[in-house]
């Protein structure tokens, strides 16, 4: 595979750091990245009942203890 000098010494450094080989560890990467693109096109099918619970769902304003909870915690910017 050709690349740049500078991308080859970066993957080396790192490759090092796990210690394996360039290839190693670039089909590592690959295999990762192939794993999440393949993962986010997951397509979920539900009827149209169901579709419209979820958006329902989605439409009602967040309540409930835990949300009273949550948004009467301190916010670290207003110190």
């Amino acid at each position: 595979m050709r690349i740049r000098e500078d991308m080859r010494i970066l993957i080396d450094r790192a490759a090092k750091l796990r210690g394996k080989t360039r290839s190693d560890f670039m089909i590592d990467a690959a295999y990762r990245a192939a794993e999440d693109t393949l993962l986010d096109q997951t397509l979920i099918k539900v009827d149209a009942q169901s579709y419209r619970h979820y958006l329902d769902i989605l439409d009602e304003p967040p309540s409930g203890e835990g949300f009273a909870r949550l948004m009467n915690v301190p916010k670290p910017w207003q110190d």
